[in-house]
């Protein structure tokens, strides 16, 4: 109110809030210290690393399906850990057929997935009562989420100690936090554990999914309700529009359409959001933030957005308007992409592009590297290779008819210092890799740096005896990031897949093998789109995702040997033991190990 005092019915409110909190806190919830944990702690929770304790915990007590289920509840939010993937291996093996559960499962997230699944088989009934149930679920999300945003606060930008804001400004600073916390529970209640991007147009597609599906069993009523509650999101959609339009035109004569309105909740939760971008963004201009507003209902999301979206009605009745028939575009990816950048590198022959591949992201190249780096290569193989490296010992994980063995970048260069290998053949395992990630980015034009995620020098050997009728393959067809579904011709971005790796490549090393060829294929995993004989110095690469289904072909005479390389976007997912690998170059480095001594001639690049 105006005038001296003016504020105290204001801040009066603040301290009687306060007070109830208090004192309603201690008697529910105990002393402070039993929940109020500290920042570490919260984030240990987040990664949920206590069911790792829990999963040796249930071993040592012999309850191997409580262990088994800690173990998944632990890899779905930490999908790269191989350990953990290994033990899950293990429990099925010793148990047989298991059902894992996730003890940490969003339910709204569970019964989404339910819901589209139940819609893609047409299953109309079901789907409405999984998305149903998904919606109401959601939105109980939304107000726990609320609600712990207003939990204590870090003040990033200022030292506790030095901090002398005034009155307004210590409020300012800490409601800002609280409100963009609250602001991004859009984002949170999208994004699955595990993963860094939410799924996107998350809230709206549950009305998208709904408006058809009501469609379907004949409930106009809802069918237009739920059209109008995803228009709320995006106004100018011309498939939901004409949808609208023609869900009105059977309702016409039976029911006033002006009467049917979005859903409630769904026009509050809009409303609410757009007042806190607009409180963000103004004082983002007053008061020296940075902000800048996301957009959370993008209709064209990144990559971990699996679905399309259903817009279109898909059957056209006899009589009635004319409706659009096609569904909306696939996804767009975040990124536009592109290829046919500089190979760097003088020697380096391009083959084929994606066109001449049959495919989206693909390239073909010869001489990456020379047959004397081929040999060395080959050298250094045979003296730090394992079999089962990267499958925890399993000599062939693949396919019983070759043995399988490899070895990282990590281990050459220590088997090198150590003096089992020679250091410059070592060391040539990690410069042809670096020579290839720098291949790979600048050809495909990406415009942010490409970082290693896994770095293996890998052989298949056919064993003896055991290639008679061969009928398999040496890899069995599949995608690099997602798990491909061929009956659904699909590919579901989600753990155990490496869903944070962007972009592959193989780099050949020998030709002196029967079989072994390296092929694409179309999503359903048997329509061949390409064949590639390896040899030495030769390279494939693409992107990694659902667009590009490959396998390798049994290898049935003679041993098949490469540097298998995966790459991410992502700096959070670099490889570590490549990380530590880079520590060793600059300790050798700083010990005089010049380019001569290399094997590397550093007039190759240009």
């Amino acid at each position: 109110g105006p005038g001296a005092g003016g504020d105290l019915p204001f801040f009066g409110s603040v301290l009687r809030r306060a007070d109830c909190v208090r004192r309603c806190e201690e008697p529910r919830l105990g002393a402070v210290s039993r929940h109020r944990a500290a920042e570490e702690v919260r984030a240990d929770f987040q990664r949920r690393v206590p069911y790792s304790y829990l999963q040796r915990a249930y071993i040592q007590l012999n309850n191997l399906e409580e262990a088994a289920n800690a173990a998944h509840t632990f890899f779905m939010a930490n999908p790269e850990h191989m350990e953990i993937q290994q033990d899950l291996e293990n429990y099925k093996t010793t148990s047989g057929k298991i059902s894992l559960i996730d003890r940490e499962a969003r339910q709204h997230m569970e019964d989404y997935s339910a819901g589209v699944r139940h819609y893609d088989r047409e299953e109309y009934e079901l789907a409405i009562a999984f998305l149903e149930r998904a919606l109401k679920g959601y939105y109980s999300e939304d107000e726990d989420c609320q609600i712990m945003c207003e939990g204590p606060q870090r003040f990033e930008e200022h030292e506790h100690l030095d901090y002398k804001a005034g009155l307004y400004e210590a409020i300012a600073d800490h409601y800002m936090q609280v409100l963009a916390c609250k602001h991004d529970c859009v984002r949170e209640l999208a994004t699955r554990s595990g993963r860094i991007s939410p799924i996107e147009n998350f809230l709206p597609l549950h009305y998208d999914y709904l408006q058809f599906a009501y469609y379907r069993v004949g409930d106009y009523i809802k069918a237009l309700e739920c059209a109008k509650s995803y228009l709320l999101f995006h106004p100018d959609d011309e498939d939901v529009l004409e949808n609208a339009g023609y869900y009105e035109g059977l309702l016409e004569g039976t029911v006033d359409p002006a009467t049917i309105k979005p859903r409630k909740e769904a026009k509050a939760l809009l409303r609410r959001h757009k007042l806190e971008s607009h409180l963000l963004q103004v004082a983002a201009a007053g008061l020296g933030y940075a902000y800048t507003e996301p957009n959370y209902w993008n209709r064209y999301g990144a990559r971990q957005d699996e679905h399309s979206v259903p817009s279109s009605i898909s059957s056209e009745p006899e009589d009635g308007p004319r409706l659009s028939l096609t569904k909306k575009p696939m996804p767009k990816p975040d990124r536009e992409l592109k290829e046919g950048g500089p190979l760097l590198y003088s020697d380096v022959k391009f083959v084929y592009n994606s066109q001449q591949l049959n495919g989206t992201q693909r390239v073909l190249l010869d001489n990456v590297i020379s047959e004397e780096q081929c040999r060395e290569l080959h050298r250094v193989a045979s003296g730090i290779m394992l079999a089962g490296d990267g499958y925890r010992g399993k000599t062939s994980p693949h396919t019983p008819n070759e043995r399988f063995e490899g070895a990282t970048v990590l281990k050459a260069l220590k088997y090198g210092y150590e003096g089992r290998v020679p250091l410059k053949s070592a060391r040539l395992f990690y410069d042809i890799s670096e020579k290839a990630r720098r291949i790979v980015e600048s050809y495909f034009l990406l415009n942010s740096t490409l970082y290693f995620s896994y770095t293996h020098l890998v052989c298949r050997t056919a064993l003896s005896g055991q290639q008679e009728r061969r009928n398999d393959l040496s890899h069995p067809i599949h995608a690099d990031n997602c798990l491909l579904d061929p009956e659904a011709n699909e590919c579901w971005k989600e753990p155990p897949a490496y869903t944070f790796r962007d972009y592959s490549a193989l780099l050949y090393m020998n030709a002196d093998f029967e079989g072994g060829e390296f092929i694409f294929t179309e999503m359903d995993a048997k329509t061949v789109t390409a064949s590639i004989k390896p040899k030495c110095g030769r390279m494939i690469s693409f992107s990694s995702g659902g667009e590009n289904p490959h396998g390798v072909k049994a290898v049935t005479k003679g041993q098949r040997c490469a540097v298998a390389l995966w790459f991410t976007l992502d700096p959070l997912y670099r490889e570590l033991e490549r990380i530590q690998a880079d520590e060793v170059i600059a300790m050798l480095d700083q010990e005089h190990l010049g380019p001569s001594e290399m094997n590397i001639n550093p007039k190759d690049e240009l």
